[in-house]
């Protein structure tokens, strides 16, 4: 059971280096984590009594 968990924490542990660089270099593999560039007007109205 202890070498399981072992085996589960190295694992839980590689995939968040993975995840961490593919969050850095996602762009070379042509990822684009970038919102959309767009200005939105919308009106707003205040209900003041």
């Amino acid at each position: 059971m202890g070498r399981l968990l072992k085996w589960l924490f190295y694992l839980v542990i590689l995939a968040a280096i993975a995840l961490v660089a593919y969050a850095y270099l996602g762009e070379f593999f042509g990822a684009d984590f970038s919102p959309p560039q767009a200005e939105i007007r919308q009106p707003v109205d205040l209900d003041v009594d």
